[in-house]
């Protein structure tokens, strides 16, 4: 049971964002009957149903507003996360239980673009929760340094490829810092949304980055996951990519186990992002397109992709330039996951091609 100063709260919460005008699947989802149900619910971490929604209640423009505080909440407040989930993931059920884990033959993803004309970089990443810890908000200052080491050995065993430094943010200097920022590698505190969900605490203990020496593949600790595995590169040899992450993540697999849902997947601090966690995505210059913006969201619909601004979700396309991913990383395969947004990617090219 939770305390009455956070029934309270609750109650406050609630009632504040039955007032606000948002579009968000928390407003959508969480009606008086779901939150009657939840509200003195608690998971072993003492998470309670304030931690999953006060994100989304501070910030009525959110497009989800819900993160799970440890990986108990899924199931300890299922009656909210089960519809939001089915809502994002394209029909994911509450009674569906995810494929296991399948790359797929690396070797058949293609260079969706060849001759270099739109494409300008490939990227694929996926989130990793360490086993046996909560997510961001539960985490203590001891469990940070503790998983920030945990890492680091790990890493002291890549080779070839993927050999390259890790950079704490913790006493970093002003030189590497604003190198790091010259990459686009360098993550920045403050972003709003994780702001209120309290996924910020003791910054900047037990955050850092890695990256190989040619620059093409990332580890960020501790930042909205335990961690986020980057793989990427300019131009459009998806292939490569992929194959470089997967060689990475089961590299680090062996050593480190991932917390893992038998029905969700792969378990991290957002609903949007369970399952295979996969994210592929390119930035891609599609200027007739861009002109019929449409017509772009149409083709992207039909592959499940989605179309954000060149800087991520929230901005706007520069120079008819977009920011395009799968959106279903659930009731898929990772294979499946990534060869949608190759399809898509194809189709958009040849759109782009035959318009006048």
């Amino acid at each position: 049971m939770v305390d009455a100063a956070v029934l309270e709260k609750l109650e406050a919460a609630f009632k504040k964002l039955q007032g606000t005008e948002s579009k968000s699947l928390l407003k959508k989802y969480l009606s008086q009957e779901v939150f009657d149900k939840l509200k003195t619910k608690k998971t072993g971490f003492n998470s309670s149903l304030l931690d999953v929604i006060q994100s989304g209640v501070e910030n009525p423009d959110s497009g989800v507003g819900i993160y799970a505080p440890d990986a108990e909440s899924y199931s300890t407040f299922s009656d909210l996360f089960d519809p939001i989930i089915e809502d994002y993931h394209g029909g994911f059920k509450k009674d569906a239980k995810h494929p296991n884990k399948d790359w797929g033959d690396v070797d058949t993803l293609p260079n969706v673009d060849p001759t270099g004309e739109y494409v300008i970089s490939t990227r694929v990443r996926c989130g990793r929760s360490m086993e046996g810890y909560p997510f961001n908000p539960c985490l203590t200052e001891a469990q940070y340094k503790e998983m920030e080491e945990k890492l680091k050995a790990t890493l002291d065993g890549f080779q070839g490829d993927l050999k390259g430094s890790y950079y704490p943010l913790a006493g970093m200097t002003k030189e590497v810092q604003q190198k790091l920022i010259d990459d686009h590698f360098l993550f920045k505190e403050g972003d709003r949304f994780l702001q209120a969900a309290n996924a910020c605490r003791f910054w900047p203990t037990g955050r850092g980055i890695f990256h190989n020496d040619a620059k093409t593949f990332l580890i960020w600790c501790n930042e909205e996951d335990h961690l986020r595995l980057i793989s990427m590169q300019p131009g459009g040899d998806l292939g490569q990519v992929y194959r470089r992450l997967v060689t990475a993540v089961n590299d680090i697999e062996k050593r480190v186990p991932f917390s893992h849902h038998d029905r969700l997947g792969f378990l991290t601090f957002c609903p949007t992002n369970l399952g295979t966690t996969v994210r592929a995505s390119v930035h891609i210059k599609v200027p007739k397109l861009a002109a019929n913006k449409a017509k772009l969201e149409e083709v992207a619909s039909k592959f499940n992709l989605q179309v954000r601004g060149t800087r991520g979700e929230h901005t706007e396309a520069e120079g008819g330039v977009y920011d395009i991913s799968n959106k279903r990383r659930m009731g898929l395969t990772e294979y499946e996951a990534v060869k949608e947004m190759s399809d898509g990617i194809l189709e958009i090219i040849k759109i782009e091609k035959e318009l006048p």
